[in-house]
């Protein structure tokens, strides 16, 4: 149980003692779940996120506008971006951030398949929607630079205030963003 994230040991013995002593049933439901999601599911083909069948439903659908080809970084982003319900292209999901010092670099995260993808003749715009984080930022930059020299409109989200909020409880740096990226009223 300590190998998920958030989950410090105490956590982690409380979690297994519950399953052991209270509920012997949902531990092994949770076993069989584990076991059969590690052998069914698996990469899409098109946008690298996880799936049950080659091509998961989003890349499938044909309501999806293929000219738009939005970058995240986890499968967690996608599903946050469809919940949004502002967006109605295509994805690519890297599985993680440009990190050299952690020995994550554009390998590890599949720009070379990014790069194709977005060379198919059908993309017209990439949406970098990574985190405003530094290695997210560095992974943006990177990627612009790697897909700008193709001919590409290259884009990427904005900063700024959160809807509903209050400017005398947001941080500084966002503030600050908010003002550099205005724009017309």
């Amino acid at each position: 149980m300590r190998c998920l994230p958030g989950v410090g040991p105490k956590s982690a013995q409380r979690m297994a003692y519950h399953l052991l002593q209270r509920d012997p049933k949902g531990a092994e439901r949770l076993s069989v779940a584990l076991a059969e999601s590690l052998t069914k599911i698996r990469h899409c083909a098109r946008c690298n996120t996880f799936t049950e069948a080659e091509m998961c439903s989003l890349c499938a659908s044909p309501r999806r506008d293929p000219a738009l080809l939005c970058v995240v970084e986890t499968p967690g982003d996608l599903l946050m971006m469809e919940q949004s319900q502002c967006y109605s292209g295509l994805y690519f999901v890297l599985m993680g951030r440009l990190s050299p010092l952690d020995g994550i670099g554009p390998r590890e995260i599949h720009l070379d398949r990014l790069a194709s993808r977005a060379a198919d003749g059908k993309v017209e715009e990439v949406i970098l929607a990574t985190n405003f984080t530094v290695e997210g930022e560095a992974t943006a930059h990177y990627i612009s630079e790697l897909l700008g020299g193709q001919g590409l409109k290259v884009t990427r989200i904005a900063r700024g205030l959160p809807v509903g909020g209050e400017l005398e409880h947001v941080d500084s740096g966002t503030l600050a963003q908010a003002v550099l990226e205005r724009r017309p009223a």
